[in-house]
């Protein structure tokens, strides 16, 4: 049974991960840490690579000699989180329980895991562009919807120049004022989005794709619950009273950094589980997001006032 539980583990770690990164709205800011390096635990080695500057060509020794570096940066994932199950013996036996415990685990990924992640990179990125003071306001309507996303657009180009690609992410509530915009067919178009193994049709505007995003997850400010202190046993997340509503967001494609990783995932059978004649599934995931400082001045976030 032992041999057992350790290749179902296998099983579901390979398959969660595959399943948030497409699933989760921000699941594309996953490609930019790179091949990171993963040994379980709430580090993650991300690499990063150096080089040297030009130098002068000599016409009699030719070209000055550079240096690559490539190193690997510890990053430390903040986020630890984590959930146990049990199946039922009676209701789960050996032969059905991968499909049961993974409808159980997809679920739970779906309607609880992802949105917490988006929520929390979302309101990361708000929190730290508050502190840097490179936030917009106002009241967006059907009339002013276009200015204001074009002027916030330009404000980022101004920094970076035309050639770098930026991604729009927008509130749900907000999206459906563009279509009411007047002339909006003539400005807006469609992109090719990668987002893991999948490629997505979206609307662009300006060249920049459109991610909507659930009203729910774009707030500045969330309260990630314990799952354990009382009135807090269902755990999960929860906008805070002073929240904020996100607009949207405008960054360069390769600005946020963000890793999430399952953790080992132990399965006990019901004969070795000593809590209860059930399999017992602990789940456990760790995450986090990252922006270097010269990918944070090149952000823009837009909220209500």
């Amino acid at each position: 049974m032992a041999i057992n539980t350790l290749e179902y583990a296998k099983i579901f770690m390979g398959t969660l991960d595959k399943q948030l990164l497409e699933g989760a709205t921000s699941g594309w800011m996953e490609a930019n840490a790179g091949q990171v390096i993963y040994n379980g635990g709430n580090e993650v080695k991300v690499p990063k690579i150096t080089t040297s500057g030009l130098g002068d060509y000599d016409r009699e020794a030719g070209f000055k000699k550079g240096a690559v570096t490539l190193a690997y940066e510890t990053m430390k994932m903040t986020q630890d989180r984590g959930r146990t199950f049990h199946l039922d013996a009676m209701d789960v036996n050996e032969t059905n329980f991968v499909a049961s415990a993974g409808n159980v685990l997809g679920e739970f990924q779906r309607t609880q895991v992802i949105p917490e992640i988006d929520a929390y990179r979302y309101s990361k990125i708000a929190a730290e562009a508050e502190a840097k003071g490179i936030v917009t306001t106002g009241v967006v309507t059907d009339a002013n919807i276009l200015a204001m996303l074009m002027n916030d657009i330009a404000k980022i180009r101004d920094k970076v120049g035309e050639g770098v690609e930026l991604v729009i992410t927008m509130s749900g509530l907000i999206s459906p004022l563009l279509s009411q915009t007047k002339d909006i067919q003539k400005i807006v178009d469609t992109a090719d989005f990668k987002k893991g193994e999948l490629s997505l049709k979206v609307r662009a505007i300006d060249n920049c794709p459109i991610i909507v995003v659930p009203s729910a997850r774009m707030k500045t400010e969330y309260t990630f619950y314990d799952g354990e202190t009382v009135g807090q046993e269902a755990g999960g997340f929860k906008a805070t009273e002073a929240a904020k509503d996100i607009n949207w967001i405008i960054t360069p494609r390769n600005a946020p950094m963000a890793v999430s990783k399952t953790d080992i995932t132990r399965i006990f059978d019901p004969m070795t589980n000593q809590q209860a004649h059930a399999w017992k599934i602990d789940y456990r995931k760790y995450h986090d997001l990252w922006m270097k400082e010269s990918n944070l001045a090149a952000t823009l976030v837009n909220r209500e006032e």
